[in-house]
């Protein structure tokens, strides 16, 4: 079993700031037009053990296609730090590259098929 880790967050400016806690059973990447263009490599974390530090006021939202997903950036800067999933509307998907000390060196990474998707 893999340890359980909390960690903290933030866009490349520091204006929105978030906490997660999961023990990284995988990443994922997806094959959306959004995500290809972000090049993203997400962890995906229960709403229950996300954390928004500050910053949403500073958070803009995007949608698109189905208009179910929401993915939020900094408003300031640009960066994308997490999206709230249209298959699992009751999780988020974290951007890692955003994630302090973060290495996903060793963590299982699985290509999520969502092009052509309903």
């Amino acid at each position: 079993m893999r340890e359980m880790k909390t960690l903290v967050g933030s866009c490349h400016c520091g204006a929105i700031r978030f906490q997660i806690e999961t023990d990284f059973p995988e990443l994922t990447t997806c094959d959306c037009s959004i995500c290809t263009r972000k090049n993203a490599l997400m962890v995906k974390v229960h709403e229950s053990a996300f954390t928004l530090l500050s910053g949403e006021a500073f958070l803009t939202e995007y949608q698109f296609h189905t208009r179910t997903a929401r993915h939020f950036f900094c408003r300031i800067c640009g960066i994308y730090p997490f999206h709230r999933k249209r298959f699992a509307p009751d999780s988020y998907g974290v951007n890692v590259f955003c994630l302090e000390g973060f290495d996903p060196a060793g963590i299982p990474v699985r290509a999520t098929v969502d092009k052509g998707m309903p």
